[in-house]
């Protein structure tokens, strides 16, 4: 995507509208599925000037010199303002609105929100704007949000505190930050085996070759010195942005957890904060960083 960010910011200047309509929707029809939505971020065009581009293309639509001359071109600063740039308030407040309710993942980069498009309107119009719950799509994208479908994970009903517990997370994750103060977040993956077994995903190969693997999953510790699996365990800085994975080869107990934090320290969070005295961490309490599991209290 920055590629194409690129090409278009050096383009602009001296294409037209239908150019520019034309070469956005060439770019989308070489990327295939998703095209469309990934040159409309990359350059800011709207989808449906692309798709008109598209409809030109398969048309037979093709911008000569000749054609050139005769197509309209705005004069610098025509048509309608971004809401955006006539509000340049509209961006901070919408955050300002979705950040309480945002939920993320420690190893993803991408943001989702609980509150609907049309609760998001209504809280703008609060404030005095006016915008369309598509505007609000778009800058919620803007700033890193995705829709996200539920997934079943919930037995019986949430606690009524449950929302205030992840306030309270929220000014403390702050509070940290603002003394310059580590916080991570931890949580062991996916574990993986290793050695001559069938793992997901593919890789290219000679056709009609692929790699024979053992046909029952068992774990062999007497062949293989890893003894069979991968651990990994992940320590992620919220403030800076930065992960951290320490592989175990054994099981995932609370003494490898609070020694994966170590390393972290020993050989990232020490050179990041220098002064730091203490550090918050957020786990999701089960398993190895269980907040029963006193081995994982007195290791910390």
């Amino acid at each position: 995507m920055e590629t194409v960010r690129k090409k278009y910011r050096e383009l602009m200047p001296v294409l037209t509208e239908q150019g520019r309509r034309l070469w956005a929707a060439v770019e989308a029809q070489a990327m295939g599925w998703g095209g469309v939505s990934l040159v409309a971020q990359a350059t800011g065009l709207a989808r449906n000037t692309i798709d008109a581009g598209l409809k030109e293309l398969q048309a037979g639509v093709r911008l000569d010199a000749s054609a050139s001359e005769r197509v309209r071109t705005r004069r610098p600063g025509g048509g309608r303002r971004r809401l955006a740039e006539k509000h340049p308030m509209l961006v901070a407040h919408l955050e300002a609105m979705v950040d309480p309710s945002t939920r993320g993942d420690p190893i993803s980069p991408l943001r989702w929100t609980c509150l609907s498009r049309s609760q998001l309107v209504a809280g703008l119009a609060k404030r005095g704007y006016q915008v369309s719950e598509r505007t609000v799509g778009e800058l919620l994208h803007g700033l890193g949000y995705s829709l996200q479908s539920n997934r079943k994970s919930v037995e019986g009903e949430d606690h009524p505190d449950r929302d205030r517990q992840f306030r309270y997370i929220s000014r403390q994750t702050r509070l940290f930050q603002s003394r310059g103060e580590p916080v991570i977040s931890v949580d062991t993956k996916k574990k993986e085996l290793v050695g001559e077994f069938r793992n997901s995903g593919r890789e290219w190969r000679p056709k009609g070759k692929p790699e024979e693997v053992k046909i029952h999953d068992f774990r062999d510790v007497d062949t293989l010195p890893l003894g069979g699996k991968a651990i990994p365990y992940g320590v992620y800085d919220l403030t800076a942005n930065a992960g951290w994975v320490n592989v175990g080869i054994d099981h995932d107990t609370p003494d490898f957890a609070v020694q994966s934090i170590r390393a972290w320290w020993l050989q990232m969070g020490s050179r990041a904060y220098p002064k730091a005295r203490e550090v918050l961490i957020m786990a999701d309490c089960g398993g190895s960083n269980g907040y029963r599991t006193r081995a994982w209290k007195v290791a910390l």
